[in-house]
């Protein structure tokens, strides 16, 4: 089953499961993002949806930014040269369930991802700071007394 959504002036095929970048979404409930603009819905034979009847629902995946395009403006003879970037802001969102007439259809359920550990929080737990680790090691090789050069040079001869 799939359906045809529109969201951020953009249609969409979706189907469960699927995962789409449309334009950036407000996160909602602990990450969970309703459409309801549902244009159509694939049944037995492919039904039109009105307003109201279909539901598509996902989660938010990741948000970001896109890589940047350049946009050279550019006239001969004129000496007129201009040169704009831009980058496009995106909201990921994994479909989780489509519901129309009674019917639900879900995508199977992923394990949540645990978010990264950082380095405030790493120190909080009592492990040195990246800089203090560092400090240390070089203190440590410090107290080490060099190799003679002399006594090796002697072996040689």
């Amino acid at each position: 089953m799939y359906a045809v959504i529109r969201t951020g002036g953009k249609q969409y095929r979706v189907a469960p499961g699927d995962v789409i970048r449309v334009e950036r979404q407000g996160t909602g409930t602990e990450g969970a993002v309703e459409f309801n603009d549902v244009l159509a819905v694939s049944g037995g034979e492919g039904q039109i949806a009105k307003p109201g009847e279909a539901r598509v629902v996902g989660e938010v995946v990741e948000q970001g930014r896109s890589p940047k395009v350049l946009v050279f403006h550019y006239k001969r003879k004129k000496q007129y040269k201009k040169l704009r970037g831009h980058r496009q802001a995106f909201t990921a969102v994994r479909i989780t369930e489509i519901a129309f007439a009674g019917q639900k259809f879900t995508a199977p359920e992923l394990p949540r991802k645990q978010p990264k550990a950082t380095k405030a929080a790493e120190h909080a737990e009592g492990k040195p700071a990246p800089r203090e680790a560092k400090a240390t090691a070089r203190k440590q090789a410090a107290k080490k007394p060099a190799a003679k050069k002399t006594a090796a040079k002697k072996k040689k001869k």
